[in-house]
Parts: structure tokens; C-alpha cells; sequence
């Protein structure tokens, strides 16, 4: 039988099969990309400057659900009858989370994890203090990066190391802003503490009436990695601008902090450092 017979004595689909066809396939494909975005990885878009030097305005990064396990949250709008998580691993100190707003569930937010539950924090002078020890931090050098408010600002970043040799980067204006001096903050069981990068711009557990400390059946996920980043300098219609406005270096990034040996750390401080935007970095900071 030739392929031309063999052509001619299949049915043809009518119109409404067609749409039936059509129908069942976008079923499929919506049901496996609910699963995926359940139980797997959600996508999730930067819209403010508060994470920055790490997490940029335009960044899109995928938020890992199985890294905590899952709580109600874990489903769109929180549907799931589950009290507290299944499967419940605790966050690590320096990891950055997505949560939802405890004010507002419906809101949800990103920062890093500085603090532990039962562990004490305090802001003074702009330093950080965990559990009564100053979390020491390398100056790096001057930046100056645009606001999405207030044009360009004069930045210091610094690298910040947390208890357990956590290690990256922040900014500070300076040491004197409204939340550089704070109270003693006590978290409590099964709470976190959370604070952005951008320290000076950074609406984040040191801000009780908004955030305030974060239960754990609050969060969503993991901020693992970027798959995408756009710099804002074309619109969705203008086309011909898409090469320009994407940030190809961030593809793909991880979003995990340093956890290096001391040794190393040391090692990358007494000279092999690498340059990136004119501010020197330790080569083992690099990712």
C-alpha cells in the first residue's frame, strides 16, 4: 500500500473533533504547568530594588517548593486544607525566601534569612548583631546605582558573613538611616527573621507593623536561580529593543549564598580578587 493510499483512508477530523482535540491538549498543558508550578518550581518576577546587589528590578527567578516542603501556601491561594508543612525541612541561614506577607497573605515578598528561631537580633549603628555577636563584613568598595525613586545614590557594598561562615554581598547608604538602630528582636519558634540586601531600602522584619517576624507556614519557597532578566529599557511592543534590554549574563544564575571554608575566604582577601563593574570581588564570591 503506498503512502498516498494509506493517506486517503484515514478519517478526516470534522471541526468539532478538531476543537475537541485542540481542547484536550491545552488541558494537558495547563494541568502539567499547575503541577510543575505546585510541586516543583514557581516563577517569580523582581519588582523593587530592596534585594539589590543580588536580585535586580526585571529579574525572573524559579522558587523551589520541595525545599521546605509544603504548607497551604504552597497552592494558588492558599486552597490546600493543611495546617503547618508536610515534608518540612528548615530554611538555612543566608537562604532567600519567598513568603507571603503575614499582615497580608496575599502579598508576597522576598528577603534572606538572617535569623533562626529563639535567636536574638539588634541593628546598632547600621551593624547587625545575632544572638549578641557583631556579624562582621568586608568593606568593598563605592557604588553608585540607579533608584527607581530617587535617580542615582552613592551605595557602599560590603560582603556580610553570617554565622556558619555565610557569606554575600549588601548595601548600605549609610549607618545612621531610620532602621540602622533598632530594639532586640527575639524570634520566636517556628519564626524567621528576614532582611533585604539592600539594607537602607528594605521594608523587612525590622518593620513589625508590616513584616515582622516570618512563619514558617508563611513561606512559599527558595529563591534558587534566575532563568531570565530584562533592564527595563524596552516595553513588551517594542521588539526591536528586546536584544538590548536583556541581561544575558544573568541567565541562570544561582541564587544560593557562599558557604566557602574559611581557609579559601581568607585566601581570595589576601590578592586574587576579580573586578565586576569597577568594585573588586573575591574570586571564590564570584558566582
Amino acid at each position: 500500500m503506498s503512502k498516498k493510499d494509506d493517506k486517503q483512508k484515514r478519517p478526516h477530523l470534522s471541526t468539532g473533533q478538531e476543537i475537541s482535540e485542540f481542547a484536550k491538549t491545552a488541558f494537558l498543558a495547563v494541568l502539567f504547568a499547575l503541577i510543575i508550578r505546585t510541586f516543583f518550581f514557581e516563577p517569580f518576577n523582581i519588582p523593587s530594588g530592596s534585594m539589590k546587589p543580588n536580585l535586580l528590578v526585571g529579574d525572573y527567578l524559579f522558587v523551589s517548593k520541595p525545599a521546605y516542603g509544603y504548607s497551604r501556601f504552597s497552592f494558588p491561594i492558599g486552597i490546600a486544607p493543611i495546617e503547618g508543612r508536610i515534608n518540612a525541612a528548615q530554611p538555612q541561614r543566608g537562604d532567600i525566601i519567598v513568603f507571603k506577607l503575614p499582615v497580608n497573605t496575599s502579598v508576597d515578598y522576598i528577603k534572606r534569612v538572617v535569623a533562626l528561631p529563639g535567636e536574638t537580633v539588634q541593628v546598632r549603628r547600621g551593624r547587625l548583631y545575632i544572638n549578641g555577636q557583631l556579624v562582621p563584613r568586608e568593606t568593598m568598595g563605592y557604588k553608585m546605582i540607579k533608584s527607581e525613586m530617587r535617580g542615582n545614590v552613592q551605595m557602599v557594598e560590603y560582603i556580610e558573613t553570617l554565622p556558619g561562615d555565610v557569606k554575600y554581598r549588601i548595601y548600605e547608604e549609610g549607618d545612621d538611616y531610620p532602621l540602622d538602630n533598632t530594639n532586640i528582636y527575639v524570634v520566636p519558634p517556628g519564626h524567621y527573621f528576614v532582611m533585604g540586601d539592600n539594607r537602607d531600602n528594605s521594608q523587612d522584619s525590622r518593620v513589625s507593623e508590616l513584616v515582622g517576624f516570618v512563619p514558617f507556614e508563611n513561606i512559599v519557597g527558595r529563591a534558587d536561580f534566575l532563568f531570565f532578566s530584562v533592564n527595563g529599557k524596552a516595553s513588551f511592543f517594542e521588539v526591536w529593543k528586546w536584544p538590548g534590554a536583556i541581561r544575558y549574563d544573568r541567565f541562570f544564575k544561582s541564587l544560593g549564598p557562599s558557604r566557602p571554608a574559611k581557609p579559601a575566604y581568607d585566601k581570595a582577601l589576601d590578592g586574587n580578587m576579580a573586578t565586576e563593574d569597577g568594585v573588586e570581588i573575591p574570586n571564590a564570591l564570584k558566582e
